[in-house]
């Protein structure tokens, strides 16, 4: 079953407890912010990662890594909500939406890389590679969208009653644990590269279907200019990302710190060369 994915937390503060029947649904939790991180130190690792033979690494590596760890010390943001009650989630899994190739009406899917609190950058590196080139051996369409198909095939009247069963499956945890794990509405983290576009981040709505708690936007690098405390002028550079988080699964200081731990690794990332000392379990 659904419930699977994760284990129900009983020690959390009472309103915790009661906000998920206070605000249903996860659009109706939402909250929203933007941030700019210095990305010279990330710029600096992949030029000299790439020499190494790490063909086609990128700030979308580096991000899910530096995401991963720091799930890996404040385990809060790896949480879901499930039948309005907030559950520890048993492993981490992080989406991405891909295009076959960089055109209009190229086909796009959803992968789900699987991961672990103790994923180093190497490791990151190695599995969402392999997980790409598999996509792109099947063709047309993966599991994801297999599953899509058989369900584009029902009448529309059909159709909409089958998303309400399954809506309904999901709130009790008794959807199968394959299709959580084929379904893009399922997981720790959703994450998109807007940079990749040559486009500033969006702010990114969470689905009410599912479990997804955050969604993360990256927007493009660009060039910024501050003054250092010496007067002197200096050019640094920068990545705007958005956030779409589910206030449900944590309180605003749990996120703030994990946030800001986030901007910590992302302008140190040597760090996610090696694996974390020590990994944080949830409360119970």
């Amino acid at each position: 079953m659904s419930r699977k994915e994760g284990r129900r937390i009983k020690s959390g503060a009472p309103m915790d407890a009661v906000a998920p029947f206070i605000m249903p649904s996860r659009i109706g939790a939402a909250n929203s912010f933007s941030a700019s991180v210095n990305v010279e130190k990330c710029e600096q690792l992949l030029r000299q990662k790439r020499l190494e033979g790490m063909k086609g690494l990128g700030m979308i590596h580096i991000f899910m890594a530096a995401y991963i760890r720091v799930a890996s010390q404040c385990p809060g943001i790896n949480r879901f909500i499930r039948g309005q009650r907030v559950y520890a989630r048993k492993n981490m899994e992080i989406c991405m939406a891909i295009k076959k190739e960089m055109s209009l009406n190229a086909p796009e899917t959803v992968v789900k890389l699987d991961a672990t609190p103790t994923d180093t950058l190497y490791t990151i590196y190695e599995n969402l590679t392999k997980l790409l080139e598999e996509n792109k051996q099947e063709g047309d369409h993966n599991n994801m969208d297999t599953a899509a198909r058989v369900l584009m095939a029902f009448p529309a009247i059909f159709l909409k009653f089958v998303v309400w069963f399954l809506k309904l499956l999901d709130y009790f945890g008794l959807l199968p644990r394959w299709l959580t794990k084929l379904s893009p509405f399922h997981g720790s983290l959703f994450i998109t590269n807007m940079g990749s576009l040559g486009m500033p981040p969006i702010f990114h709505h969470l689905y009410n279907f599912g479990n997804l708690p955050i969604f993360i936007a990256m927007g493009k690098k660009r060039s910024e200019y501050v003054m250092n405390k010496d007067g002197e002028v200096e050019q640094k550079r920068m990545i705007d990302f958005t956030v779409m988080c589910d206030e449900r699964i944590c309180d605003g200081h749990y996120y703030a710190t994990a946030f800001k731990m986030l901007k910590r690794v992302l302008e140190n990332p040597e760090q996610l060369l090696v694996a974390p000392e020590n990994v944080i379990e949830d409360i119970k």
